[in-house]
């Protein structure tokens, strides 16, 4: 995998969860939870976590119904990951994150967080199982890559 950091946002309503890879992209952790507070803002606020971690590439959790039909949020939180494209010129990428809250709540059951601890935890985490997610995406991509035959 290319050396640089990639960063992983679950995009709500109210907050924004980031996670943040190991720069040769081998592990998800998560960097902090970003309260909303207008499009320009919020983006404003990611570009200069981007600059200040040197990341290369972003994966947006896109939040698609269970059926995997486009919801109205996920039209939503497909134009703020393209204007992210935009402003930001790196790859973005839209990851299904249908069930990265859910994960992301086992995940804090299992080490013990109550749940009145866990608002501002949630998006993080949230953000972690999105960014791990591709990640094992990408990994096991190239594997087969690597495995197929060339011509």
């Amino acid at each position: 995998m290319a050396s640089g950091r990639v960063m992983g946002l679950d995009v709500g309503k109210v907050r924004v969860g980031v996670a943040l890879s190991d720069p040769l992209g081998y592990t998800a952790q998560p960097l902090m939870t970003l309260w909303r507070k207008g499009r320009g803002e919020d983006l404003r606020s990611l570009m200069r976590l981007v600059r200040k971690h040197e990341v290369t590439e972003i994966v947006v959790g896109n939040p698609l119904h269970l059926s995997g039909d486009v919801s109205a949020w996920a039209k939503k939180v497909q134009e703020f990951a393209a204007e992210l494209r935009e402003r930001s010129g790196l790859p973005v990428h839209l990851w299904d994150e249908r069930l990265s809250s859910v994960a992301a709540h086992e995940i804090l059951d299992e080490a013990g967080h109550g749940k009145r601890d866990r608002k501002h935890l949630i998006d993080q985490v949230a953000a972690v199982v999105i960014l791990r997610g591709w990640m094992e995406a990408r990994e096991g991509t190239a594997k087969r890559d690597q495995a197929s035959p060339g011509p």
